[in-house]
């Protein structure tokens, strides 16, 4: 819960508690259902909310702290030009202007729109109108394309059209799931809670392709660690084991499916021999994934951003989907393939063209027809008549100048992009940028010559579609604060501005209204998009939309659906096409990038960081940026557990403390992509992916740079907590991470300051200040601890030696909002808690914030499974994405404990 500012919002007063907003969680594709109450004293909670299919109240732990990211204390409130606040009049004036000069100069593909799966769908359609039907160009793209393009391309590929078959009730149905680049207990937890319960209610099978040794990996009745971008082979394989046991329906691909023969010929090198080369796994293990999948009829494939992330990913995903055309499993109760995607309203923005390539509606940009058919429908002056710019093109296109105005909306491409220093350039270099945020604290908010003040989370209206094609409502439950606005609001007030008709709308209802009649227009059936039942939808109508899933078409009822068990196909001949797949030939290693650098999402955090580093808790798992290094590499390199690691790619390099562990294959480095400059002094993951893209969607290969790996010589290590935001700009590698009453700093360098306390009160920002300060120095071990005092208040500490600081962080974390005086602050100097102050030791359970320390005491006391740690410490009893790391200590402390009983 958090309190919003008196003043600002309205926050503050008298009164009784108004009932719940129904509204949706903003992270991840799942696409949960929430329950968000504003208390008459400011304050929000937020709980899961029950009656939503997608999750049936339960939250992961972002959606958990929602309401701690709701601060207004780094929220861009006015919009500014050059820096400086000015009216929205002003603002958008000089946007509409600066458009139609590049415009009236340069022609319409000389400007572009960049936007976010964060958008809602209303955003999203007054976008896509502006550019592909008044600017007449096809120049936006979403930041979408990073993490579902291929899948999108595989889809249109196979059944004609973007259409995702299955249902989430299908993981529960099925008898084996099969799960390919998917970290599902982290990135979707919910969804991976409610197959572990069917696996616990009905034996479901569960198989994991993933190249880490993952927390969903540990749940796996079978893991296969394939070496990176050798999917399509294992999927070839699978391909060519299914034809030669007979496994093909013959009655649905004689009667749906065309292309079939030239698939299974195509797939004739990948024996299983072939496919253990190439996938590094044991043949022993490939024969035992391949009968599972042949002897199940209910069979689900998940995949998500290890198969799309890649240079290849539409042919992974093409691979897979034609493993389930062959053998009919599509559509069915159990049996699909199923796309699941990473952001809140990925699939919104696909429904209404959000991507360069797409039309409105799920319409065909190449299709003459279609073209005409939306811009008669929009009664615009010009239609796009080609594809426009995909994500890593167009900034590209933006370095080299061809590009002179660009708006960036809810998304931060200065460190989400691949070679995201390149895109740092092409920002400095652009003519003209607008960025609309909700904040302008952002590494590419800096570049902007215009800021727009966004509506955040809790402040906007509408719809929001989620990865089983259930549409539902996000609601506000908080005013507009300051001068900020919604998305569409902004974007049609600048469409007027540059003379464009068709834009008056009154609100989000009218915008869905539209965006419905269009998806019904002149629609025979042909296409698979139509929510028409919606068409004249009103605002008090809209405002109670229940969530439903498309198709609805006029005079429908909502109900649940499936696609293509009986084939319908949006195809001209209305059949599935399979298409043969190439196996993407194995990489030679370079000798002076020998390893493989595989970059990912982690449990706690959201993208660039922008809301969930608001959350001390969310902050707490994982404070730093860190690479997971295999201990055969790291002895190799000299790497030692908790130093930092200089890795290296040709586009540029970071610094991240080192994990060592076997979760990872040898040969190879996972960095999460999170941290920016905002949260760390050399820690943009992003910088060092290739831009290397898949030919076909466009795609970036997250998941696969050559790198290499080294030891950053270090001559001290240091780790500091602080009242105010730390000052460290003269560290070589630091990591900043917000905390209750304060700060935490990870920090390190090459040689040791000549003065610490000068250096502390730099880093504190107390220069000249008159405070208590307290110091000891370990000269024996050249260790430095030192704190300085306002009174009883803890204003700073900081402790420093030659080697990784060795404390308990949480301790001093919540020294900060704790009193001092007397031996309290020699406590805090030896790393001790003050009197009887628990010592939880590392958070493991960010919903309940329950660290390893208790984890600890609670299996020595008797609680030896996952459910009695749940019942006693609360840990794991919320979205269960802890457990696997709790089921590592109860096994850690099984292993130990013979050896603790003869001692």
């Amino acid at each position: 819960m958090v309190a919003r500012e008196p003043g600002i919002d309205g926050a503050g007063g008298g009164g009784p508690a108004p009932p719940a907003t129904r509204t949706t969680c903003p992270y991840c594709g799942v696409g949960c259902g929430v329950l968000a109450r504003r208390e008459p004293d400011g304050r929000v909670t937020v709980q899961g909310d029950p009656n939503h299919p997608a999750n049936r109240g339960r939250l992961c732990s972002k959606g958990s702290a929602l309401a701690e990211t709701l601060s207004l204390a780094d929220r861009l409130l006015h919009p500014q030009v050059g820096g400086r606040r000015v009216g929205w009049d002003d603002a958008l004036d000089l946007v509409a202007s600066r458009f139609k000069q590049a415009i009236r100069e340069h022609g319409p593909d000389s400007v572009a729109f960049y936007v976010s799966g964060q958008l809602l769908t209303e955003d999203y359609y007054v976008a896509n109108k502006v550019m592909k039907g008044f600017i007449g160009s096809a120049n936006i793209d979403t930041n979408s394309r990073l993490c579902m393009a291929s899948a999108v391309a595989a889809h249109r590929r196979a059944f004609g059209s973007d259409t995702v078959p299955g249902v989430y009730a299908d993981l529960e149905e099925a008898e084996l799931v099969v799960l390919v680049g998917s970290n599902f207990a982290w990135c979707h937890p919910v969804l991976f809670q409610r197959l572990l319960a069917a696996r616990a209610s009905r034996g479901v099978r569960l198989v994991v392709i993933d190249p880490r040794r993952t927390a969903t990996a540990e749940q796996a009745d079978l893991h296969l660690p394939i070496a990176a971008d050798s999917d399509a082979a294992l999927f070839n394989g699978l391909l060519r084991h299914l034809d030669r046991v007979g496994k093909r329906d013959v009655p649905y691909t004689d009667a749906h499916v065309t292309g079939w023969p030239e698939a299974v010929a195509a797939a004739a090198p990948a024996t299983l021999e072939a496919v253990a080369a190439a996938t590094g796994c044991s043949a022993q293990d490939i024969a035992r994934f391949y009968a599972e999948f042949a002897g199940a009829d209910r069979v689900v494939t998940v995949f998500s951003q290890g198969v799309n992330q890649s240079v290849s990913g539409t042919d992974k995903a093409t691979a897979i989907l034609n493993c389930h055309l062959f053998t009919g499993r599509i559509g069915k109760p159990g049996a699909s393939p199923f796309s699941i995607t990473g952001q809140p309203n990925a699939m919104g923005g696909r429904e209404v063209g959000g991507l360069a390539t797409m039309l409105a509606a799920h319409m065909d940009l190449e299709d003459a027809a279609a073209r005409e058919r939306v811009q008669r429908f929009w009664g615009s002056p010009a239609i796009a008549t080609r594809p426009g710019l995909k994500a890593v093109e167009l900034f590209s296109a933006v370095r080299e100048g061809r590009v002179k105005a660009l708006w960036i909306m809810a998304t931060n491409p200065a460190d989400s992009l691949p070679d995201a220093d390149e895109v740092q350039a092409a920002l400095r270099t652009c003519p003209f940028v607008v960025v609309s945020d909700v904040t302008a604290r952002t590494d590419t908010a800096r570049f902007a010559h215009v800021l727009l003040p966004a509506a955040a989370w809790g402040e906007k209206n509408g719809a929001v579609t989620n990865s089983e094609r259930r549409i539902s409502r996000q609601r506000a439950f908080l005013p507009l604060p300051g001068e900020a606005r919604p998305d569409w609001w902004a974007l049609a007030a600048a469409a007027r501005r540059m003379g464009f008709a068709g834009f008056d709308y009154e609100g989000p209802a009218a915008i869905f209204r539209e965006h419905a009649a269009l998806s019904a227009f002149e629609n025979d059936g042909a296409r698979a998009f139509d929510i028409g039942a919606h068409d004249a939808i009103g605002a008090a109508a809209y405002d109670a939309l229940a969530p439903f899933q498309w198709p609805q078409r006029r005079g429908e009822p909502a109900r649940d659906t499936r696609f293509f068990s009986e084939g319908e196909f949006s195809t001209p001949d209305g059949r599935a096409r399979m298409t043969p797949v190439a196996v993407l030939a194995a990489v030679a290693q370079r000798a002076d990038f020998p390893l493989t650098l595989n970059t990912g999402r982690i449990r706690d955090q959201w993208h660039t960081m922008t809301r969930t580093a608001k959350s001390p808790r969310l902050m707490a798992h994982y404070g730093e940026p860190f690479c997971e290094i295999h201990p055969a590499d790291a002895a190799r390199l000299g790497v030692a557990p908790d130093g930092i690691v200089r890795v290296t790619t040709e586009q540029g390099s970071v610094l991240l403390r080192a994990l060592i562990t076997d979760r990872t294959a040898r040969g190879s480095v996972f960095a999460p992509m999170h941290w920016n400059d905002q949260f760390a002094g050399a820690g943009r993951v992003n910088a060092l992916v290739s831009p290397a893209t898949d030919p076909v969607s466009g795609q970036p290969g997250f998941k696969r740079t050559t790198c290499r790996a080294e030891p950053f010589p270090a001559a001290w290590f240091g780790f500091a907590v602080s009242a105010t935001r730390p000052a460290p700009s003269s560290v070589e590698y630091w990591a900043l991470a917000p905390a209750t009453g304060g700060y935490r700093i990870e920090l390190a360098g090459h040689a040791p300051p000549a003065d610490w306390r000068a250096f502390a009160e730099r880093l504190f920002g107390v220069e000249g200040e008159d405070l208590d300060w307290v110091a000891y120095h370990d000269r024996l071990a050249d260790s430095i601890r030192l704190a300085a005092f306002a009174g009883e208040r803890l204003v700073g500490a900081l402790f420093a030696a030659p080697q990784p600081v060795a404390l308990a962080r949480g301790l001093l974390v919540e020294a900060l909002a704790q009193t001092h005086a007397g031996s309290c602050r020699a406590r805090l100097l030896a790393g001790l808690a003050a009197a009887g102050a628990p010592d939880r030791g590392t958070i493991v359970c960010a919903c309940r914030e329950v660290g390893a320390k208790q984890i600890h005491a609670a299996i020595r006391t008797g609680a030896a499974n996952l459910d009695a740690i749940g019942e006693r410490l609360g840990a794991g009893a919320n979205c269960g994405s802890c457990r696997p790391e709790i089921q590592r200590l109860i096994q850690a402390a099984r292993v130990a404990a013979p050896e603790t009983r003869t001692a």
